[in-house]
């Protein structure tokens, strides 16, 4: 007797469910291993910023809103033989475009908007494949509402075992493939794993024709309509939890690496939010959580909106972590007490993904535009508070009027009053804290909490801190800010101070470098030397404020590279900044990525490049490879010499420099600054190496004794195929509290 035919039995109707979870378990695996498999593949060739991530997570969440609505369409419209023979058609078209790989002669344009070419990037590379896995959740279950197995009626425990395939792949993907295979290695098994879905599907589909498919007595006997409100609501809980794990990687990346290592973690944790939550009898059902979860809202709300500090220490990035996770498990397990019967089902999934693209669009696409700084994930938290908060205390417009009116009032005052009293930002949020606080408990009202946790993030912003600054703006790249503090005009990208000049400088013909391009500094010392003062051409991998360009001589040409339009215009602008005006306005800015621009410049000819294009604490993976470094020596004389900086808090960077440089018979030292090389303010300790060919071209400079031979660990050389951030983590780097790098 075959398997199909056993539906019938009581064995059968038992065993009818392995197939589908089975199969429903591959696809969410192959699904989710195949977003930071493509994301890895293209890095170096539109760079590793965080939103790099954000706009590719913007892609995955249309397409999986398409693929949602497909499965909708097609088995509202189509017979069961209908659905399985498309279906496995679009698998047969997915197969055309694995293994997935960068399209060949697709490069990056500087001058075109790069979130747009990254969403194209991904459609052509894997649009298809993406959108059958996409698919895939919401149709078996349909499928398997038809079969006649157990728990048919209600099938939304497969998505349970969907979302661990997806976690379970996520987890798999940088801690197991990336550190012992490369991405053309793991591409070839992703199209392996593709074809036995394939067997999967056709199983699944001929148990339903072979067996005779059921249509459920609940969706015949069930007349259920869907009230908007109650899409309305899947579609905001599925909103912030999307929206939040978007704000909360951007933090995490910023701050330890746009690496699929980092991009994974807050993914895994909202995919095991639906494990723990989309089934019966959780303790996650229990009123003691959702409390909880109000509890976190506040201070979650103050992390993400920087008032807990732009720079989030290692303790801090876990404990946001944690909130995050808290508040998504709320918001799905809301979800899933909403869940409607089968009838509905495949409607509940498709505005449930519409609500998770609304969050990817918000943070990717209108966050960028509408606001100068990250304040996103503090207002999607706002969104979840007064959810929280609603349903709890039945909160009504006219409660929430009166209670705005209040706490606006109280707001205003007690911001006043510490502005006014020469307060900090610090004190104003006390005041603000203080006052809504008081303001509750006196009137016993928990919606002027929540108005007061809005004023908490507004009228600081809008009262007390552009005070000191002088500039704000947002790119694709991060938030850029230009302050002044005790006589220094500092620039921030990120948590990273980027460049600093005094202010008594801004009238001065020839500014002082400050900050780790210092001339006590180990960059300093490199331009001061006679290298750098004999140098004829040098090169500049990341602008900053251009600070270097004041190490300039006469008679020398340089040339500036920097992916971001905008840092180009703050260094260039004689307002913010005069580096660059006055040390060297005639040497031209390459916009785009270096390693993009440099493989068109084969008549360059440098004898030093600096390479300084590092991002907060970000590993720029793709400028870091071997054959990054093959291009850069391609690109220096003879006696040219490599300078990179490599300050960072979390990882070792000169290991992967000491292995290629070993592998190509380069000579490597390092030097990571004294704290008291000079008493100067305005320096900050880096840590910078120097690489060459010939000893001889740096004798005299490494001769001085404050440069120490570079010695390789002996690990794996990084190549553009395979790479394993893991294996240059600082010991303990993760858990140990640690300042912002400059």
């Amino acid at each position: 007797m075959s398997f199909v035919n056993t539906i019938a039995t009581p064995q059968g109707v038992r065993n009818v469910a392995i197939p589908f979870t089975a199969t429903i378990f591959l696809s969410a695996a192959l699904l989710f291993f195949v977003q930071p498999l493509f994301a890895k593949i293209v890095v170096p060739a539109i760079g590793g910023s965080p939103a790099v991530w954000a706009t590719a997570m913007l892609f995955f969440q249309s397409v999986l809103l398409l693929g949602y609505l497909y499965a909708h369409l097609t088995t509202r419209y189509l017979p069961i033989k209908a659905q399985y023979v498309v279906h496995l058609a679009i698998w047969a078209l997915a197969l055309t475009f694995l293994p997935p790989s960068l399209p060949e002669g697709w490069q990056l344009d500087a001058t075109q908007p790069i979130a747009g070419q990254t969403l194209w990037l991904f459609a052509i590379g894997v649009g298809v494949p993406f959108a059958l896995l996409s698919s895939n959740a919401p149709l078996i279950q349909a499928w398997y509402a038809r079969s006649g197995g157990p728990s048919a009626n209600d099938p939304y425990f497969l998505y349970a075992a969907s979302n661990l395939g997806s976690m379970i792949a996520l987890l798999a993907f940088p801690l197991i493939a990336e550190p012992w295979f490369g991405a053309s290695s793991i591409a070839v098994g992703f199209a392996y794993g593709f074809v036995a879905l394939g067997a999967g599907l056709a199983i699944c589909g001929g148990l339903l024709i072979g067996g005779g498919a059921q249509s459920t007595r609940q969706e015949t006997s069930d007349t259920s309509t869907l009230k908007l409100t109650t899409m309305l609501h899947w579609g905001v809980l599925a909103f912030v939890p999307s929206s939040l794990m978007l704000a909360v990687t951007t933090r995490v990346t910023t701050d330890i690496g746009a690496v699929p290592l980092v991009w994974v973690i807050p993914l895994g944790l909202y995919l095991l939010s639906f494990v723990l939550t989309f089934r019966q009898n959780t303790v996650f059902a229990s009123p003691w959580f959702r409390r909880l979860a109000q509890m976190v809202s506040l201070p979650m709300i103050a992390m993400m909106s920087g008032l807990a500090g732009v720079y989030l220490s290692p303790s801090k990035l876990g404990m946001m972590v944690l909130f995050f996770l808290i508040i998504t498990v709320w918001a799905h397990r809301a979800l899933y007490e909403l869940r409607p019967s089968s009838k509905h089902l495949t409607v509940f999934y498709v505005v449930m993904s519409l609500g998770g693209a609304a969050g990817g669009l918000f943070n990717s696409i209108l966050a960028p535009v509408l606001f100068s700084g990250q304040v996103e994930g503090a207002l999607t938290m706002i969104v979840a508070l007064l959810l929280l908060f609603s349903k709890a205390f039945g909160l009504q417009w006219k409660s929430l009027v009166r209670g705005s009116a209040w706490g606006l009032l109280i707001g205003l005052a007690m911001s006043g009053a510490a502005a006014w009293k020469g307060g900090s930002l610090e004190d104003v949020i006390l005041m603000i804290g203080i006052g809504v606080t008081l303001l509750a408990v006196v009137t016993r009202r928990v919606d002027v909490i929540a108005v007061g946790a809005m004023l908490t993030i507004v009228l600081p912003i809008l009262i007390v801190a552009p005070i000191d600054r002088v500039f704000s703006d947002r790119s694709f790249f991060g938030v850029h800010q230009v302050y002044d503090r005790d006589g220094i005009r500092t620039y921030s990208n990120g948590t990273t101070i980027h460049g600093a000049q005094r202010l008594a400088d801004l009238d001065a013909a020839r500014p002082t470098p400050l900050s780790y391009y210092h001339p006590a500094a180990p960059m300093g010392q490199v331009m001061r030397s006679d290298l750098g003062l004999s140098a004829e051409k040098i090169g500049i991998v990341g602008l900053g404020v251009g600070a270097l360009t004041c190490y300039a001589s006469e008679g020398q040409d340089w040339h500036l590279y920097e992916i971001d339009a905008l840092v180009d215009q703050v260094a260039r602008d004689p307002e913010l900044f005069t580096f660059v005006s006055t040390c060297a306005p005639d040497a031209p800015t390459h916009l785009g990525d270096a390693r993009v621009v440099l493989e068109g410049q084969d008549g360059l000819k440098f004898d030093i490049l600096v390479i300084d294009a590092y991002s907060s604490d970000s590993v720029p993976v793709h400028l870091t490879t071997l054959e990054a470094m093959e291009l850069y020596l391609d690109r220096l004389t003879p006696d040219g010499v490599l300078i990179f900086h490599i300050s960072n808090r979390y990882y070792d960077v000169g290991l992967p420099l000491a292995r290629s440089a070993q592998e190509l018979g380069l000579h490597a030292w390092r030097q990571f600054g004294s704290h008291d090389a000079s008493d100067d303010p305005g320096y900050e300790r880096s840590d910078v190496a120097l690489i060459s060919r010939e000893p001889d071209a740096v004798a005299a400079l490494v001769g001085l004794g404050v440069w120490e031979k570079m010695q390789t660990d002996g690990g794996d050389v990084w190549t553009d195929d395979k790479a394993n951030p893991l294996s240059i983590l600082k010991p303990g780097a993760l858990w140990k509290r640690s300042e912002p790098s400059d």
